[in-house]
């Protein structure tokens, strides 16, 4: 089962190409610029586009045996006994997972922004995962 928050996917994906294309056609469209300017133009719009796609990386892997956390630049693997809770709280930007080693890592493949409700259920789907895999202990929050 696979987490990550689509609707925000979406909108990173449309935005980096929209841009990308706009400043496309504004490096095309202008007649005074130098062949160095117009590829400045383009170079920008793909480095736009790279960061908006690296917002979009984050997601939540969860299988039998654990679980694989991808955030921005950062991937982990859980074992499921690894992880103690799973939290959501009101105002929270994305999950978090309180983890054995006395530790917490965020989890921005669950994140309520523009679909709070989907990140409500996937939050209570990955805790279910986490108490019917994990060590036992009852989560909160």
């Amino acid at each position: 089962m696979t987490f990550r928050p689509t609707r925000t996917r979406a909108v990173l994906y449309t935005v980096g190409l929209a841009q990308l294309a706009a400043l496309a056609a504004i490096a095309l469209a202008l007649p005074k610029l130098t062949g160095g300017e117009r590829i400045s133009f383009v170079v920008t719009g793909l480095l736009v586009l790279a960061v908006l796609l690296l917002l979009a990386r984050p997601r939540v892997d969860a299988r039998q045996e654990g679980l694989t956390v991808v955030n921005l630049t950062t991937r982990r693997e859980l074992a499921w006994p690894q992880v103690l809770r799973v939290n959501l709280r009101a105002g929270d930007p994305w999950v978090t997972l309180d983890l054995a080693d006395g530790t917490s890592l965020p989890v921005m493949g669950i994140q309520p922004g523009i679909a709070r409700e989907a990140a409500l259920r996937d939050a209570r789907a990955l805790r279910q995962l986490a108490d019917a895999h994990g060590t036992g202990h009852p989560t909160a929050g």
